[in-house]
């Protein structure tokens, strides 16, 4: 993300419009996160209709995302 011509490096921070939604929803489905978005994933890439599925598709891959920057 630029701003006016400064890079920003908490992308993160500014990424995340519902914080733990996408994780209360992998909790009731029973899932880890990661487990659960890499579900999503590959159930609604390129099938989505709804807007709650556009959602739900843009929280997993962010979710996705945010799991290569954890720590080891």
């Amino acid at each position: 993300y630029m701003a006016y011509g400064k890079k920003t490096s908490n992308f993160m921070g500014t990424a995340v419009k519902r914080p733990g939604a996408f994780a209360a929803k992998a909790k009731r489905a029973g899932k880890s996160t990661s487990a659960y978005a890499t579900q999503v994933v590959s159930k609604l890439k390129g099938k989505t209709t709804t807007a709650s599925e556009r959602r739900l598709l843009k929280q997993a891959v962010l979710a996705k995302t945010f799991k290569k920057y954890r720590p080891k």
